[in-house]
């Protein structure tokens, strides 16, 4: 059988922040070979998967050779012989071979760079590019890109509250464009920081690393910059915010020291919802903490007709987690982190919950990546509607962002930009009227 397992191999290499990761290689009986490696966030929610990690005193205890040492033999031997063309049974059997609920045994550094290794390997088995394997005879959209500007938060030494000052262009009509129109106002933001003497480098992720007195000062420099490129803010291109508010929990609240503000779970909404108001925003990501699913909820009532609301840290690509969070009118939004989950299936499986209920779908990056180009095929052959890898700079992103272009020019004539249509029904009627 071509597509039987006969080899995996693992290895460290390094991620973007000069940390080590987990790489895997798998190959098949038909010669099919597949290589992906694992990414690492530095904002984790306490219910995803987790890392394995050495510790000790080399490379600040961030060693992986136990991950590594787990995949050679722990994970290997239970696959290797098995069909690498049924990725359910393979996750299965990557899960049941660590046996607790969050990759704890072998880390889901070691878990997500097999399951996606295998994934790749299959579809070279079958001679097709990872999307089209993924999407079997569906047809499927490019995903709209959602792009930092300016990094913030656990990104950037925590210069602003928020973490993430996105972009978006919704009616961009392609990647290419969408993409244009991000270089356009990503330059424009670091010459208008250097002239104001507040530009200090770059982020985690490449967004612009910002000295701004406030949170609002931010959103403001964005609405320039966007309007300087060309552009016209609220119609062209419109902003997305990752507030990250698990990282600004504080006791019972949320502290932002930037704005020298601490807030109860309303009042970080009522702040959330008065910036929706007063900028053109059309996406916030976790506006409140990773437990904070009342608040969550109100937010979304709030805001949800015309907004994007995105879980992520609330979620954690979990199907349960979309189940409860979808019964308390909370979210209507996934952001889906494959090493979250930790195997392509249960990610899959969170995604899937998520579609089912109506919500829009975001495939995401983290901020500790390498060149692996993973994300952008599972966006494109799941049909995600949207893409999150982080900034227009830095080749790590880079590398995500060139092969969505590559993927359209390979689409041809059938190539359909996802657009206003890949976000929850009733933003993108918001956005027509």
């Amino acid at each position: 059988m071509k597509t039987e397992i006969t080899n995996i191999a693992a290895r460290q290499i390094w991620d973007s922040r000069g940390r080590p990761t987990v790489e895997v290689d798998v190959t098949l009986a038909g010669g099919g070979q597949g290589r992906a490696a694992a990414p690492a966030g530095a904002s984790r929610g306490d219910h995803e998967a987790i890392d394995l990690r050495d510790g000790g005193e080399r490379f600040g205890g961030k060693g992986v050779d136990s991950a590594v040492e787990a995949v050679r033999t722990i994970l290997a031997p239970v696959l290797l012989g098995a069909d690498a063309l049924d990725q359910a049974a393979i996750d299965a059997g990557i899960s049941e071979a660590d046996g607790t609920p969050n990759k704890a045994r072998c880390g889901g550094n070691a878990t997500v760079a097999l399951s996606l290794a295998v994934a790749w390997a299959a579809a070279a088995a079958e001679g097709l590019p990872l999307w089209r394997y993924l999407a079997g005879d569906r047809p499927v959209r490019l995903p709209m890109p959602e792009i930092q500007i300016f990094g913030g938060g656990a990104h950037a030494g925590r210069r602003t509250d928020v973490q993430d000052f996105m972009v978006m262009a919704p009616r961009a009509g392609s990647v290419r464009r969408a993409l244009e129109i991000t270089a356009d106002v990503y330059h424009e933001a670091g010459a208008l920081m250097e002239e104001a003497g507040l530009l200090a480098g770059t982020a985690d992720e490449g967004g612009w690393w910002p000295n701004f007195d406030s949170n609002e000062q931010a959103l403001d420099m964005l609405v320039r910059a966007i309007d300087r490129s060309g552009h016209e803010p609220g119609e062209d291109v419109f902003i997305s915010l990752d507030i990250a508010a698990n990282e600004l929990r504080n006791g019972d609240g949320y502290l932002l020291p930037l704005d020298d503000a601490r807030l109860d779970g309303a009042a970080m909404v009522d702040r959330v919802v008065d910036w929706a108001e007063r900028y053109p925003i059309l996406s916030i990501e976790d506006p409140v903490g990773q437990d904070d699913l009342p608040h969550m909820a109100q937010a979304t009532q709030r805001l949800g007709a015309s907004v994007q609301l995105i879980g992520d840290d609330i979620l954690v690509t979990s199907a349960d987690r979309v189940a409860t969070a979808a019964a308390a009118g909370a979210c209507n939004a996934l952001l889906v982190k494959v090493n979250q989950a930790g195997t392509v299936s249960e990610a899959k499986a969170a995604f899937d919950a998520a579609r089912a209920r109506g919500w829009a779908t975001i495939v995401s990056a983290r901020s500790g990546e390498t060149e692996d180009l993973s994300i952008a095929h599972l966006a494109t052959g799941w049909d995600a509607g949207q893409i999150k890898v982080g900034s227009f700079a830095r080749s790590e992103r880079m590398a995500k962002w060139n092969e969505l272009l590559r993927i359209e020019e390979a689409m041809g004539g059938e190539a359909r930009f996802a657009g206003a249509d890949g976000l929850p029904a009733s933003v993108a009627a918001a956005l027509r009227r």
